[in-house]
């Protein structure tokens, strides 16, 4: 970014050249919004599910998945469907916190226990 000084005379036209430049900017976040939004969601069936899954688990351990309702899916008839988004979003949230991150949360923990415990007094 320029470090220029601007002087009164100059001020209307930077702020002309400024908006110009906040449109341009606006334009190309909503066609690169608008472009992930088209994206189609791909559909796994149980087979093509244990390929994309890290550890790659049998069929039969993803059966026992659905059946205890572990894992996000839809059925259709007889037939069951995994959508890769559920999926991916189902695999984050299991994620394990690291001992820094469960480090912070117990500082937090502890101050805004201590917060409400003068609070109360």
């Amino acid at each position: 970014m320029e470090n220029r000084q601007i002087t009164f005379d100059q001020l209307p036209t930077f702020v002309v050249e400024l908006g110009r430049k906040v449109d341009e900017l606006t334009a190309l976040l909503r066609s690169q919004n608008e472009r992930s939004h088209t994206i189609p969601d791909r559909w796994f069936s149980i087979e093509e599910l244990s390929e994309y899954l890290p550890g790659h688990p049998a069929v039969t351990t993803l059966y026992g998945k659905v059946q205890r309702r572990e894992i996000p899916f839809s059925r259709k008839g007889k037939r069951l469907a995994f959508r890769q988004s559920d999926i991916d979003y189902w695999l984050q949230s299991g994620r394990v916190k690291t001992n820094s991150e469960l480090d912070i949360l117990a500082n937090q923990h502890i101050a805004n226990k201590s917060k409400g415990g003068r609070r109360a007094a």
